[in-house]
């Protein structure tokens, strides 16, 4: 009989480099079961660090997307209309307690605060989920670890993480890496020699130096590795950076001429 998490195992080792010793800081929180907030910029890798994370220790990853319109009946479930009747079916939070995987809540602050208390019971030495619906508590899985991320440069004090949740977890945090070593990542991930993913990695320091200077974000890693693939796929590198880079980045034109002068002085 197949494990009801069957489907979140990641079979295949996703790519990612260390930056630091962030590797070894997740497996032991992990060996605590010990609750992680990851912080960094949008594109910069913390999803991927946790996919990766999860093949390493052979856990299952339930992932979620945290969204404004996200309710607590969306994490932990709700009870349906089906043949029989009506019956409960497990959120992907519940599921993640239930049968010990790993639950990764991505953007958390993007939830609403009345939805993320939830997870309160399950951020303390309780380890516990009550679902007030069901009159049901579970107790977490041996297994069971709660994952978090988010951007703390791009929130507003209104999206701000509560110190009531913020308190509850430990924290790693993510930035770009180093310029080689991004330019390592976008070569790899792409499929692109490494002197034009070093052209690419250059662009997006420029932008970058332009965060709340104009700009919201500079370019994310993300980001050059879609201009990379369609540089790969035939396009110029020029369109390729006003497609993933100008034209997603910004809508004030000198902001884009501005961007579009860091594509010339690379690609010329």
């Amino acid at each position: 009989m197949s494990h009801p998490l069957d489907d979140h195992l990641i079979r295949q080792e996703p790519f990612y480099q260390s930056a630091g010793n962030e590797v070894e800081c997740y497996e032991r929180a992990y060996r605590h079961r010990m609750p992680l907030m990851l912080k960094g910029p949008t594109g910069c890798g913390k999803t991927r660090f946790v996919e990766y994370m999860a093949w390493k220790l052979g856990k299952p990853l339930v992932t979620l997307a945290c969204n404004e319109d996200m309710t607590a009946s969306d994490l932990v479930g709700r009870f349906l209309l089906d043949a029989d009747g009506t019956a409960w079916h497990d959120g992907p939070l519940t599921l993640a307690v239930r049968h010990g995987g790993i639950c990764y809540l991505d953007e958390v602050v993007e939830a609403r605060q009345d939805t993320t208390v939830v997870i309160h019971p399950l951020t303390d030495a309780r380890r516990i989920l009550p679902l007030d619906k069901k009159g049901e508590v579970i107790q977490a899985h041996p297994d069971f670890q709660l994952v978090v991320s988010y951007n703390p440069g791009y929130q507003s004090s209104a999206k701000d993480m509560k110190a009531s949740t913020r308190q509850r977890f430990s924290a790693l945090e993510f930035d770009y890496p180093p310029m080689e070593t991004e330019a390592l990542i976008v070569a790899r991930e792409a499929g692109v020699a490494g002197d034009l993913a070093l052209q690419l990695v250059k662009i997006a320091h420029c932008t970058r130096a332009l965060k709340q200077r104009g700009l919201d974000e500079g370019a994310s890693t993300r980001m050059l590795i879609y201009a990379g693939t369609l540089v790969r796929d035939g396009l110029s590198p020029t369109q390729a950076c006003e497609m993933t880079l100008v034209q997603a980045l910004t809508d004030d034109p000198d902001m884009a001429q501005a961007i579009r002068d860091f594509v010339q002085a690379q690609f010329g």
